[in-house]
């Protein structure tokens, strides 16, 4: 299933806590340890992460994971 709606929501949510934290995306990138490339494309929606994926950046952000469905 691809649910670009949803995924472009998650994107934002994610950049949005990142930009709480005023992390740029390399830095956010280097701390999940990715590509700068591979931030682009999760926060512009046009990727579907997984789980684990999800969780390094909730970590790396220091937010929980339910804080990236917030409606």
């Amino acid at each position: 299933m691809n649910d670009p709606k949803f995924l472009i929501s998650l994107g934002a949510r994610i950049k949005e806590l990142r930009l709480k934290k005023a992390m740029t995306q390399n830095e956010l990138a280097i701390q999940c340890n990715f590509e700068k490339a591979s931030m682009s494309r999760i926060e512009s929606g046009k990727t579907n992460i997984t789980v684990l994926t999800l969780r390094k950046i909730s970590k790396a952000l220091d937010a929980e994971i339910h804080e990236f469905f917030r409606e």
